[in-house]
Parts: structure tokens; sequence; C-alpha cells
């Protein structure tokens, strides 16, 4: 790589699709997929990883209709090292415009002895897949996993031998988050010093963020000679997360004095994107995250709000518009339109056909009925709502709860089961508890509760309150939410929500199978 204008610049690799919809219960439907890669792809990201077609039917689906309809980016497919996987990826990707072929092994010692592979015998391995790959596509990338706790002498062979087989990207992944900065940097200068061949390929970084330094390994990789960094939206991802696409993409623009590296992506887009796959993951996006949280660009200490009505750089490193959030906060109420409101979703990064305005306008005007003025983050949490409305088996008709100091608490709920209307009375250790329970009466389940959190969408007493619940069966994660202005209510409808899912789950999958395990016993 000596071209001066490819040495400057910073390809983005996002596995949003595939590492990212890896994190429990982050699962995404079909067309959810499509809508994701269409946006990333509109935004400028290089590569787009779009799954693993080998984990499922849904997932080489997926894979093969993003590679048709993408106009600008590469489409890559995961696979392990075997002729199988390699296959199966080519057929999902081979009719983007550009095609890749992602392909891995784990080559640090406590990987290699899961396969029962000794180091001639992975090596071997390595330059036969990777030839495979290499003869159905001419862009292919190969990543030794664990590659961080790899022997370096080691991880130096299985480079050199994955460059000469073919590979034109070779990706150095710090897999369980143990990487400083430091050695980040050092880890990629050092291959590109000692491997024949370096100079001719790409070298990437892909960080987790165990350690809360994903985003600061990749940029020091870029330091160390990386010219692709793979990220997540949100940084979503296994455990906890990987490198957020926004938060390099912003450093890089922000620090261009001493990260003098450019990227193709139109940070004007960052923050639609950011909604939009928290809505369809279920993983809402903290307040104070970097870049794309709620308090981002909020001050509340008086010093800060004094120097920013003088002069907003005094507190701020970035203006609200170069990641697309609009100073304005527009209010939307009962006397606005079907035009508004389409205007105003699409503002938001929501693209609705007239049928889908058709039944977000009806829930728009119920909750303008009950709520004085509606704000943008309002009108995110009602678009959350009708996320899975093709696979509503089950919903709520009505509730009605009594709570209060005087005990017990009940809930009457009648609930439509497959068209047909079922009702029952429950009691429980507070109105929220009781409605669980008034469900699990009327659609009995095993499903164990792992996460019910509840926030304000925005102030005032009549704001809307965003549930998220997360549930297990066999190895089965799913999420739910649900937004209402009655909490309880909320809460109902999220527990709903998620058996939903989980009935589509039970009806799509095997026990356990969305846990996404890499079976190591096929690598071969």
């Amino acid at each position: 790589m000596t071209d001066k204008t490819q040495q400057d610049r910073v390809l983005i690799f996002d596995t949003t699709l595939r590492d990212g919809e890896q994190s429990p219960g982050a699962t995404m439907t079909h067309a959810e997929k499509l809508e994701i890669a269409g946006l990333l792809d509109e935004m400028g990201v290089d590569i787009i990883e779009a799954g693993f077609p080998i984990a499922s039917d849904g997932d080489f689906n997926a894979v093969s209709e993003i590679a048709r309809n993408a106009k600008n980016s590469v489409i890559c497919g995961l696979a392990r090292a075997n002729f199988g996987d390699i296959d199966r990826c080519w057929e999902a990707v081979k009719h983007a415009k550009f095609p890749r072929i992602h392909t891995f092994i784990g080559t640090s010692p406590l990987h290699r002895a899961i396969p029962n592979l000794n180091m001639d015998e992975m090596a071997d391995r390595i330059h036969d897949t990777v030839s495979h790959a290499r003869n159905l596509c001419d862009n292919v990338q190969w990543s030794p996993m664990d590659a961080t706790r790899t022997e370096e002498d080691y991880l130096c062979r299985v480079v050199e031998i994955a460059i000469k087989a073919g590979a034109t990207t070779i990706n150095i992944p710090d897999t369980v988050g143990y990487t400083a900065p430091i050695e980040s940097a050092d880890l990629i200068r050092m291959l590109i010093e000692k491997v024949p061949g370096a100079d001719a390929v790409v070298f990437a970084t892909h960080c987790h963020n165990d350690l809360g330094m994903a985003t600061a390994n990749s940029l020091a990789a870029v330091e160390g000679g990386a010219r692709q960094i793979e990220c997540t939206i949100n940084g979503l991802g296994e455990r906890a997360g990987n490198t957020a696409l926004e938060e390099v993409v912003m450093a890089l623009k922000v620090r261009n004095d001493i990260m003098p590296y450019q990227t193709r992506i139109d940070a004007t887009k960052l923050m639609n994107i950011s909604r939009r796959v928290a809505a369809v993951s279920g993983f809402p996006v903290q307040f104070n995250k970097a870049i794309v949280g709620k308090n981002a660009f909020a001050h509340e200490s008086g010093i800060h709000q004094d120097g920013m009505l003088k002069n907003a750089e005094t507190f701020e490193i970035m203006r609200p518009e170069d990641v697309g959030l609009t100073e304005t906060n527009i209010v939307m109420g009962k006397h606005s339109g079907r035009a508004a409101l389409r205007s105003k979703l699409k503002d938001l990064g929501f693209q609705l056909g007239d049928n889908q305005l058709k039944d977000v306008f009806v829930r728009f005007k119920e909750l303008a009925d009950r709520k004085k003025e509606i704000y943008d983050d309002d009108l995110i949490a009602l678009m959350r709502v009708g996320d899975d409305a093709e696979n509503n088996r089950l919903q709520i008709k009505s509730l009605r709860v009594v709570c209060g100091t005087d005990g017990p608490q009940t809930a009457d709920l009648t609930m439509i089961i497959d068209g047909a209307e079922h009702s029952t009375t429950q009691t429980g250790d507070g109105p929220v508890d009781a409605s669980f329970k008034a469900v699990k009466a009327l659609v009995p389940h095993e499903a164990r509760l792992q996460l019910y959190q509840v926030h304000a969408v925005t102030e005032g007493t009549d704001a809307q309150a965003t549930v998220s619940v997360r549930m297990e069966e066999d190895g089965r994660i799913v999420t739910g939410q649900s937004a209402d202005t009655d909490t309880v209510v909320a809460s109902a409808r999220a527990y709903v929500h998620a058996l939903n899912r989980l009935l589509v789950r039970r009806e799509k999958t095997g026990p356990g199978a969305d846990k996404r395990e890499i079976n190591y016993k096929d690598v071969g």
C-alpha cells in the first residue's frame, strides 16, 4: 500500500449484522437486516459483513438479498475454515457488485486445542481454505481469531501463509478485548515489518470492548499501519460489545490534526442509523453514550450553559448537526397531519410506505390524544412498538389493574390469542407482577425473565415510558419493547412483544439456536 491516497484512507468494515446481532436477544428479522444494510450502504460504509451464511437458511437468504441490493458497499460473508462454509458463503455473496469472503480460524494456544490441531496441521488448514476461497473470489479476508493472544512467531508464520494463499485483507482480532492501545499499535507494526508480502495487503483491526478500550485500540492500530477498522453501530456485539462505528468516524474527523486519515462515511447520517439499530435490536442507546447518546449534546451545569450561550465551542468539540442531530426539536401534536408525520419520521431515519404510514398515524393520533406535546423521542418509541406487527399472534385487548397501599394488587387481562379472546384475573406483588402473571396464565411458558427496564422517553408527568424486557427459554433469548404513557400497560405489552418473538423463534429454530455458537468440530 504505497499509494499516498490509500495510506490516508481508512476503510470502515461494519459487522452490525453479524457480530452485532450476536448480542444475546439482538437477533433481527429479515426485513430489518435489509433495512439496516441499505442505511449502511447509503451512509458510505466500505464493507458490510452481512451475516454468517452457513448458520441458517435465514442468514443465507438475508446475506444473499443484501448482496443483490447493495449499490456501493462490498458485501462480505463469514465462513469458518472449511470448504463447506466457504462454498455456502460464496453462494450467498456472489451476486454482489463487490463480493468478499471472510474466513477465520482460532490461532492462539487455547483455540488450537479446541479442534485438536497442532501448529503444522493448522498452518496447512489455513493454506488450503484461504486458497479455496481465493479460487472462488478475488477479495478474501482472513482472520486469526484471538490473534492478540497468539505467539508472535506463529502469528507471523500463519499471516504469511494466508497472504501467499491469496488473502487480500488480514484482520487481527482482539477477540476477548484483552489488548491495550500501545500493544494494538505495536502488533500491527510488527506484522507489517516482519511478514513478507505485508505491503501488498490491507491490515484490519477488530476490537472488543471488554476492558472499555475497543475504540482506543482500533485507532491505535491505525497508527500502527492498519487501514481497515471493524466496528458496529452503537458498539453492539457479544459481551461488552465492539468498537463503535460512530466513535471512530468522529474521532478521525474531529482529531484529524493528529490522525490525518479519511473515511467515506457521511457522518450526518450517524444519529439516524444509531436510532434505527437501537429500535430493531432492542438495545437502547445509553444516555451518556459518546456521539449518539441522548446526553451527548446536553448541558445542565450553569457554567456550561453560560459558556454554551456565549460560544458553543467552549464545551462542544463537534456540532450536533455534524452527526445528524437537528438543533430544533419540532413538537408534533394532535393537529399534525400525515404529511408532517411522514416528513418528521423521514428526518428521524424511518422510511415508510403508505400502508406503514397509515398504521403509524393511527397510533400517533392515539398518543396525541393522551399527550399534549409529542417529541422526537416519542416518535422513535412509537416506531419501536410496531416493529413486529406481522408476528402478533398474541395481543392485549384490555388491561385493568388495581394497586395502592392496600393489597393485593390485581390485574384483569383480556388477550387475543391466535384470533380467540381469553380473559383472566391474577394477583401479584405490585401491578407489573400481577400483569405479568396474568399474561403467563393465558400463555403458559417456561421462559425466564432476565431483564426488566423502564425509562421515561421525555420529561413531564405525561411522558411515555419505554419498557424493555429480555427473556430466555432453552437457550433462545428474545427481547421485547413497548412505550406508553401508562407504565404498567407498556410493561405488559413489552412482555407480550417478547413472547411473540419467542413463538417465532420456536417455529424457526431448535433449542439454543439463537446462541449462534461456533462448533469447532466442524472446522475440518
